[in-house]
């Protein structure tokens, strides 16, 4: 599901609408073009390059942007603020942060260009409680600012967090809930 709503894959039935864009009939230089500029992306794994500094990987994406070097550092910054980060980390390596620090590193990243839509693929599954709690308040605050934010999880603590959950069981969405009354069919086997 995540790959089809981030524009990795087209779908074998049924239609998947972008800003109004029938996906289906975008080559894929448009398609790379939206995912490049409307999306962000959080992993599990972080995907951090450690050879790079934090502030390096967060301002790769917008490399391919032609945006200055200056302007892209200060672009950094301010994502790596807003992900709830640290002006000292900015030059470490990513090996060098906690695992909590690094998802807010990844976020940071997914956040510099201002997409439109922030997808999380089990953001919180490689976090120990108090760094969950930290990266759960930073897509609230993101949401909040206007970002609009996808956030796939088997935590029901987390998915409790969120405004709407969509139970997804064998492929298909089960229901549609609001907080609360979702984890006792995410906990259902």
């Amino acid at each position: 599901m995540l790959n089809m709503l981030g524009l990795l894959d087209r779908p074998t039935k049924g239609q998947i609408y972008f800003e109004g864009l029938d996906i289906a009939k975008l080559d894929d230089k448009e398609l790379a073009n939206l995912r490049n500029n409307k999306l962000g992306f959080v992993f599990q794994t972080f995907n951090l390059i450690n050879r790079l500094t934090v502030l390096e990987n967060i301002e790769l994406p917008l490399i391919p942007k032609g945006i200055p070097r200056k302007i892209r550092v200060d672009m950094a910054r301010e994502a790596l603020m807003k992900a709830g980060g640290g002006e000292s980390w900015l030059y470490k390596k990513p090996n060098q942060l906690s695992g909590g620090q690094q998802q807010r590193v990844a976020i940071a990243r997914a956040i510099v260009g201002s997409p439109a839509v922030l997808l999380a693929d089990e953001p919180t599954g490689n976090l120990d409680r108090a760094s969950a709690k930290t990266v759960v308040e930073t897509f609230l605050s993101l949401n909040k600012a206007g970002h609009t934010v996808i956030v796939v999880t088997h935590d029901p603590e987390v998915a409790n967090c969120m405004e709407k959950i969509y139970v997804i069981r064998d492929g298909e969405i089960i229901g549609e809930f609001k907080p609360d009354k979702a984890e006792a069919l995410i906990n259902k086997e």
